[in-house]
């Protein structure tokens, strides 16, 4: 099968990410919406991917500056001021796996060792909240300019995120010579938490992302993942539009349909992660940018639409990392296959000391960096 973007297709789609680049190196979802350091770093490694290394790089340093000492980052930020302090782990985990993709992609050590103190501080943060069962709590409040109240409940896609993010931190641990026993550690009962006790996780089973993320993630592989795919595929996969974002609504998503070709690929299924590439692509505009979503018909007297009427860069930016995966067009291509990465902690941590986590808190956020 043909491919299903050019080069040339990539490196417009890189072009729009970085149009949307704030002057402070931040890439926001789209111009005047908020930042979150998830899916900022997705775009930078998406402007790594279309040759776009200065803007990427101009990313990673807002990275830095605005790390906070504890090691996370606000959950969001809008124009340099912070409208939600709390910080989520996933969001400050995916430092690693942001920073291991440049290293596959320029293999520039000197860049390396300048993310690692802050890739360090980031993990030990989100090591740090993991809990009894070997989830990670989502989130910790901030109150009066501090670190407060931890949300002490775990959420899948997130903690299936943070499970990918500490592999590439020990990949890059092991890259400068630092050893990392805690992390291997925590990756190792995290594991085992999203292989055998995801009923211990919030159920969130509505949204796609719950559904994917731990093959995505790493955690889930071989004959398991492709069984755990195949139990909602039809609940989720809309043939000729890509997937929905929640089960109860008809409406697809770009990212996530890209997110679940990456895992497809990372399984070796590159058929179908092709076929849902191509579906999706009714989603892009003349200009290489990509609308967030498509509300489709149920009925013959209802129009379908684009919702919302935006195009995203995290959109965009999981393209480019798709078409990547499949095409293997640079050697960050291999960034959810995770050949590249550490040993996937399989055998280490399995006394787990599972117990459920209380039912505290009543805000949930999103599933990863992104809100649903």
């Amino acid at each position: 099968m043909s491919e299903v973007l050019t080069r040339a297709q990539v490196e417009q789609t890189a072009a729009t990410i970085e149009a949307m680049q704030e002057p402070s190196g931040a890439i926001p979802w789209t111009p005047g919406e908020h930042t979150d350091v998830w899916n900022h770093l997705e775009a930078a490694m998406a402007l790594m991917v279309g040759g776009r290394r200065e803007a990427a790089e101009r990313a990673f340093a807002w990275v830095r500056e605005t790390q906070r000492a504890d090691g996370s980052w606000p959950m969001k930020t809008v124009a340099g001021e912070v409208e939600d302090h709390s910080g989520e782990t996933n969001m400050s985990a995916y430092v690693a796996v942001a920073t291991w993709h440049h290293w596959l992609v320029a293999r520039d050590e000197a860049f390396v060792r300048l993310m690692w103190p802050t890739v360090r501080r980031a993990l030990d943060f989100v090591t740090s909240l993991q809990l009894p069962f070997g989830g990670v709590s989502w989130s910790q409040e901030w109150a009066d300019g501090a670190p407060s109240v931890v949300n002490e409940q775990a959420l899948l896609a997130g903690s299936s995120s943070i499970h990918h993010s500490l592999r590439a931190g020990v990949a890059l641990a092991q890259l400068v010579g630092e050893t990392q026993v805690e992390w291997e550690l925590a990756g190792g009962r995290l594991g085992h938490a999203l292989r055998e006790h995801r009923d211990l996780f919030l159920d969130k089973s509505e949204f796609s992302m719950d559904w994917y993320y731990p093959v995505l993630g790493g955690a889930v592989r071989g004959d398991a993942a492709r069984e755990l795919l195949a139990e909602r595929w039809d609940t989720f996969v809309e043939p000729g539009l890509g997937i929905r974002c929640v089960s109860t609504n008809p409406w697809v998503t770009g990212a996530e349909t890209c997110e679940l070709v990456l895992a497809l690929e990372a399984i070796g299924d590159r058929d179908r992660a092709r076929q849902l590439l191509a579906d999706m692509q009714h989603l892009r505009t003349d200009e290489g940018s990509y609308w967030t979503g498509y509300v489709f018909p149920t009925d013959p007297d209802q129009q379908g639409g684009n919702w919302p009427a935006e195009q995203t860069t995290y959109t965009a930016a999981a393209v480019v990392l798709a078409v990547d995966a499949l095409t293997d067009g640079t050697p960050g291509a291999d960034i959810v296959r995770g050949t590249t990465l550490a040993a996937d902690f399989a055998e280490i941590g399995l006394e787990c000391g599972c117990t459920p986590f209380p039912a505290s808190g009543e805000r949930v956020a999103g599933l990863t960096g992104r809100t649903s």
